[in-house]
């Protein structure tokens, strides 16, 4: 099942974007409501991931700063590679406006996926949301 992946702004796309990040984080992984949600939504550029049906299955934004962040797939299309393309979607924008530090937070049982997509785990594991976390720099081959 294709999916595409689009820049959207957040005022046109809040809703499609948030009920991703409610299910993922929220409802599956117990992120409090008041920690998913934060003032920051506005003034990042988030990605879109479609599906052919047109339901909205993925999400990921980039902070003005070059942190990926709010990455979040629905379950039923977790393994098919629509995780890495939302990735390197940000990435690959991060990189055409000239960010000099494309880094994120990633939850330490996701390591390995962003290690495949040219990340490095740098500094000690730390807490967010009650979830073990590691900072991971964009460092590519």
């Amino acid at each position: 099942m294709a999916a595409t992946i689009s820049k959207v702004d957040w005022q046109d796309a809040e809703a499609q974007l948030m009920a991703i990040r409610r299910e993922v984080f929220i409802e599956e992984q117990g992120v409090p409501e008041e920690e998913e949600i934060d003032p920051k939504d506005a003034q990042c550029v988030h990605f879109l991931a479609v599906d052919e049906r047109g339901k909205a299955v993925g999400t990921s934004r980039l902070l003005p700063g070059g942190q990926i962040g709010r990455m979040a797939v629905l379950s039923s299309q977790r393994g098919t590679g629509l995780g890495g393309e939302l990735l390197m979607a940000a990435v690959n924008y991060a990189q055409e406006q000239h960010y000099t530090n494309i880094f994120l937070h990633a939850q330490t049982q996701a390591i390995g996926f962003y290690q495949r997509y040219g990340f490095e785990a740098e500094g000690p594991e730390f807490m967010d949301a009650g979830i073990p976390h590691r900072n991971m720099v964009f460092k590519p081959s």
